[in-house]
């Protein structure tokens, strides 16, 4: 019995792999991560040479920490949380980490963030009632709408753990009618993504 259990969930995993082999999740996914990793690499490597030669970031961030109020900066991440992910948010947990209470501060980014892309989500069920805006995103989003309609909630996912733009995923699910549960199940996997750069970032500012 147990062995029948095994082949059946070997044989959906082995047709599920096949499907996104066969649409070209794989092939997208590479292209994608191709595409985010130089930027992300080089604004490392600017990033330390800026804090070795021109700025200390340790002080740039004090400055921040001290000169303007979390509200404020947490409103302006979720700004660019929910429109299109403007702003890396790999500045912001590195703020997170010179506030008071960094742990509070950085779930409250992953809080924002995952609300952001669920408000994003609903952006882009909007946008289906406006003729003209509707258009505008379906010719700008065309990729982005045929992969979501084509791996929908895994494509979500891979927007919330990787350097994919979560925001528009998310606006693409809307656009598509996605079902809500499906985002707001996978988007929880940016709680995951904002811990594990959190303790990478914590450890690069002092």
């Amino acid at each position: 019995m147990k062995s029948t259990k095994r082949k059946e969930k070997k044989s959906k995993l082995a047709l599920i792999h096949q499907y996104y082999l066969y649409t070209g999740f794989y092939s997208f996914l590479g292209k994608s991560l191709k595409k985010a990793l130089p930027p992300i690499l080089i604004f490392i490597v600017a990033l330390f040479l800026f804090n070795e030669f021109v700025y200390n970031i340790n002080d740039g961030l004090h400055l921040v920490t001290t000169t303007y109020a979390t509200t404020h900066i947490l409103a302006i991440f979720f700004v660019s949380e929910t429109f299109l992910g403007l702003i890396p948010p790999e500045i912001f947990i590195a703020w997170s980490k010179k506030t008071n209470d960094p742990i509070v501060n950085l779930a409250l980014l992953a809080s924002l963030s995952y609300v952001g892309g669920v408000a994003s989500y609903f952006i882009g069920k909007s946008i289906l009632k406006m003729e003209k805006v509707k258009l505008y995103f379906e010719t700008k989003m065309s990729k982005y709408l045929k992969n979501t309609s084509k791996w929908g909630g895994f494509l979500i996912a891979v927007g919330a753990l990787l350097p994919i733009p979560f925001s528009i995923t998310c606006l693409a699910g809307g656009m598509i009618k996605y079902p809500l549960r499906g985002v707001l199940l996978f988007g929880a996997l940016r709680f995951v993504r904002f811990a594990v750069y959190g303790a990478a970032i914590f450890k690069m500012v002092g």
